[in-house]
């Protein structure tokens, strides 16, 4: 393994902290499909390093997020539920579906999702504090756009749960992460504010993983530099991530996950 790949794994590891923690994406969403495509490793063993990344990155957002009333912890825990059960779903669909088909779909999703993010960009979901009823799933959090706390609910459950089912299942498959299904799905149609959604996915993330990353472990597929400098680079990166994430308003961050949903879709579609 040589040091010129090894550090270009640590720097394509710091990008992906980076977005984790503006995001709540995961570090796979960009290592998996450069570990695939231009290291040219196989494919379960780039779906487990990038699994790992995933767990350092929900580890890291997590620690920090878990004191500013940005995790919606409620809502993280019914949705983990049907996630956990796609993640078990995602056994029998390896069995059924090649990965370039798993690929191709992926791909034609992400697309959809990321058109109704770019007409999302403007729309706000969330409104100064007020005599509002949050529901059982809402909350209340203190938005740098507003300068004020803010309280948001949580509309459509059902559509939400159906997501994270789905995201589940390509996590585990894939190694990228459910966040980018997750992410756009609570903000675009649940009435969830971006910040909410992707501090409340890198929760979610590393739960899922968890759950995948010791069968790959158990079968070998984990390379240790590789994994050991991925993981490096997201923890550097994730820093970097909450100093910007303070410092950028709420549409810049909307407008950078459609950019990095179509480029993840064109990706996979390619790969497919």
């Amino acid at each position: 393994m040589s040091i010129a790949v090894i550090i270009g794994v640590a720097i394509l590891g710091a990008v992906g902290g980076m977005l984790g923690a503006l995001l709540g994406l995961g570090g796979g969403v960009f290592l998996v499909p450069f570990l695939s495509l231009f290291v040219g490793l196989p494919f379960r063993q780039a779906a487990a390093i990038g699994l790992m990344t995933v767990i350092a990155t929900s580890s890291v957002v997590s620690a920090q997020r878990s004191s500013d009333g940005v995790i919606n912890i409620r809502l993280g825990i019914v949705l983990e539920i049907a996630t956990t059960l796609g993640g078990l779903a995602g056994g029998l669909t390896a069995l059924s579906l090649s990965q370039s088909t798993l690929s191709m779909l992926f791909g034609v999703v992400a697309l959809g999702i990321a058109g109704v993010m770019f007409r999302q960009i403007d729309r706000r979901t969330s409104l100064p504090d007020a005599p509002r009823v949050t529901g059982w799933l809402g909350g209340q959090y203190y938005s740098p756009d507003h300068g004020a706390v803010v309280s948001y609910q949580v509309r459509r459950l059902p559509v939400a749960l159906g997501m994270s089912f789905l995201a589940g299942n390509v996590s585990g498959l894939l190694g990228i992460g459910g966040g980018i299904l997750k992410v756009p799905t609570l903000n675009a149609w649940c009435g969830v504010p971006l910040r909410v959604a992707a501090a409340t996915s890198s929760l979610m993330l590393g739960v899922t993983a968890v759950a995948s990353a010791p069968i790959y472990y158990a079968a070998g597929e984990v390379i240790p530099e590789l994994a050991a400098a991925a993981v490096v680079g997201v923890m550097i990166g994730s820093r970097g991530g909450f100093w910007v994430g303070d410092r950028v308003r709420a549409r810049w961050l909307k407008l950078l996950l459609a950019c990095v949903l179509l480029a993840v879709a064109l990706l996979m579609l390619v790969r497919g």
